[in-house]
């Protein structure tokens, strides 16, 4: 039983530690470590702090900043997942193109969820998805967008109190 209590207090120490880290490379080791020592909690937590570092701070505007924390999540998982650095090219220059409030848009009303949709919720980040970004800034998108949106995630079994009241971090 000691052992356990241990290991929570490691673990409470070190999510202390995240939200004062800025360094995404030290995070990187954290999460590492974190999953090394078998805690989950603690690499969640320093995966979303390295993601939040890595979309900076200089967009224009709220859901820009929570776009791109989206677009790092996806790419982070992605890398993860398929051992190589992995960047959303064609989402890039959608939004080159097009901008955030369209890209976003159009990701929410296509008949069928991006793949990135789909490893988003398979690791319980229903919140940092596109979707979960128009819902929680619902002054920038048309009513069919918000209700495409708030769908897929219900679909998906996502809580939309869950998902608003996330805290985007900008």
């Amino acid at each position: 039983m000691k052992e356990d209590e241990k290991f929570r207090r490691q673990e409470e120490t070190a999510l202390a530690r995240i939200e004062e880290m800025d360094d995404p490379d030290r995070l990187e080791t954290l999460i590492e470590n974190a999953r090394g020592m078998g805690s989950e909690r603690v690499a969640v937590a320093a995966f979303r702090k390295r993601v939040a570092v890595l979309s900076g701070e200089d967009h224009e505007t709220p859901v820009a900043f929570d776009f791109w924390r989206s677009i790092h999540t996806l790419e982070a998982a992605l890398t993860e997942e398929r051992g190589k650095t992995t960047r959303l090219a064609r989402t890039r220059l959608k939004l080159t193109r097009s901008g955030v409030i369209e890209t976003l848009s159009d990701l929410a009303n296509t008949a069928k969820p991006s793949e990135g949709f789909d490893l988003l919720i398979a690791r319980d980040m229903g919140d940092l998805t596109a979707e979960a970004v128009i819902l929680r800034h619902p002054q920038d998108f048309d009513e069919a967008t918000r209700t495409a949106a708030a769908e897929r995630l219900a679909t998906a079994g996502v809580s939309l109190d869950t998902v608003r009241a996330c805290d985007p971090g900008y």
